[in-house]
């Protein structure tokens, strides 16, 4: 009997040690400084949905002590909640990184470069539309964001830049502008990314006449850190782990592993197909390698000059600027665009360069 009621003291001490250890890795996972990240919807943004799923972002988050929530958004509403600072890093492009973050005098750190869109990005029309009758129609976008870019790009490349001032604007949300053109065929011409591009292109009365291949490496996607929550402790942990977890989720999209692709996929609602097709058009920079020799190059700063010099021109660089420069880069050569005193937007290629060394 004595032995018996032992058994059930020792059985009673080690279940409360048992729950007692349980509520304290619940206490510490609550505990544990919290990071936020905002995607939107594009192929090369989808893996930050695969990355949460599969459990590689939990893993490397684990290792460095700290929490990462992802969370989903339209594009423009994501930027919004970065600005307000609501939201610790953003999948966004580089120029959205200028005249939003940049232009709004946050200070701002591009950790990853993921890819550049080469063909994800399309102007489309109807009608036979061509550059050189397209001004003065009504053109469905983003505005402020790289599809007016683009648009005002392939116009330059087709000898029309005197047309700028006649292009008459419509600006729709990403997240309705696939219904709103093609439910409306008095629509002519909309700007949109993949997967909008593919939805829009399937009606055969829609056809491209300028995309993003035109000009490689200028439409640049990035995760974008606050550079205030890079600079503490948890900040550079965070940065660890977010590149760490990219690098190997974003090698499994490359490589076409099943679940990656079958979750990236699911992302935005498309088929494993439809989403290979995007990819296509999206030149990943899916080793770190890679990325860094394209971050440490000079050719980026050619690329962001023209960026710049398109958020100045359209006054997307924020109130009371004067000059293209009073809104600075810093590359990682310690290269500065502009006013040293006025760097918002820095490329800082030292979490890329820990991955391809294998330090994270």
């Amino acid at each position: 009997m004595q032995s018996k009621r032992l058994g059930i003291v020792s059985l009673l001490a080690c279940s409360l040690t048992l729950l007692v250890g349980s509520l304290n890795a619940v206490t510490a996972d609550a505990q544990a400084p919290t990071f936020t990240v905002g995607w939107s919807v594009y192929a090369g943004w989808n893996p930050y949905f695969y990355m949460q799923k599969s459990g590689i972002l939990k893993k490397w988050a684990d290792k460095y002590g700290i929490a990462i929530k992802v969370q989903r958004f339209d594009y423009a509403a994501s930027l919004d909640s970065f600005v307000a600072k609501n939201i610790d890093a953003c999948a966004m492009t580089n120029m959205e990184a200028l005249d939003m973050p940049a232009a709004a005098g946050v200070d701002s750190t591009a950790i990853i470069v993921g890819d550049y869109s080469n063909g994800n990005d399309a102007v489309l029309v109807r009608d036979n539309l061509t550059f050189q009758t397209l001004p003065g129609k009504p053109i469905m976008l983003v505005q402020k964001t790289v599809s007016e870019y683009l648009l005002e790009r392939g116009m330059v490349l087709n000898g029309q830049q005197s047309q700028l001032g006649k292009l008459h604007l419509i600006n729709t949300s990403d997240a309705d502008i696939v219904a709103a053109f093609l439910n409306n065929r008095s629509n002519q011409a909309v700007v949109t990314w993949k997967p909008l591009v593919s939805q829009i292109v399937a009606d055969k009365s829609v056809h491209s006449i300028f995309d993003s291949s035109k000009i490689p490496g200028e439409i640049l996607d990035l995760m974008v850190v606050r550079t205030e929550v890079l600079n503490t402790p948890n900040g550079q942990k965070f940065a660890k782990a977010l590149t760490a977890a990219w690098y190997e989720t974003i090698q499994q999209v490359a490589a076409g592993q099943s679940n990656a692709l079958k979750y990236s996929a699911a992302a935005s609602g498309d088929s494993v197909e439809s989403y290979k097709e995007q990819l296509r058009t999206t030149a990943l920079f899916a080793s770190p390698k890679s990325a860094v020799d394209f971050a440490d190059g000079t050719d980026v700063q050619k690329k962001m000059d023209l960026v710049r010099q398109f958020c100045f021109t359209h006054g997307l660089l924020g109130q009371g600027i004067h000059s293209v420069d009073d809104v600075a880069i810093a590359y990682p050569n310690g290269t500065v665009q502009g006013n040293k005193a006025r760097v918002r937007l820095r490329f800082n290629s030292a979490y890329m360069q820990a991955a391809e060394q294998g330090k994270l």
